[in-house]
């Protein structure tokens, strides 16, 4: 059993039934894993949300763990995207800090972004 930290992508896929997305999460709770999501999430979500959306993507949101951007994590973030600007890759500010999550609580990150999170010691389950 893993917990499972959801890039925004794979959460607009699965409220919209892209790319099997649904199907795909439905086999990992099968299998025990648990799924969550952080407050950029909701905030990326949120962002591009059609009002005809907002029912079902706030029950799925809301079915997710929960993961707060603490001040250490917000810390994490910087210290991750200030990292990988000095290597001339440019990292948003979403992106390091969904990564800052998932390496503050041992999280893995279920993403089809594999090159948003460069980072080696973040644990990926990477998507086609």
């Amino acid at each position: 059993m893993a917990t499972l930290l959801l890039d925004t992508t794979v959460i607009v896929d699965a409220v919209n039934a892209k790319k099997h997305r649904h199907l795909l999460l439905d086999e990992l709770l099968a299998q025990r894993n648990l799924l969550a999501c952080c407050g950029i999430n909701v905030t990326e979500v949120y962002a591009g949300l059609r009002p005809h959306e907002a029912s079902l993507t706030e029950a799925f949101l809301r079915s997710l763990k929960f993961y707060e951007v603490t001040w250490e994590i917000a810390r994490l973030a910087g210290e991750l995207q200030n990292r990988w600007r000095k290597k001339r890759h440019t990292l948003s500010l979403a992106d390091v800090t969904i990564a800052a999550v998932a390496l503050t609580h041992g999280l893995t990150l279920l993403t089809d972004n594999r090159k948003d999170f460069p980072m080696p010691e973040l644990a990926l389950y990477s998507l086609p």
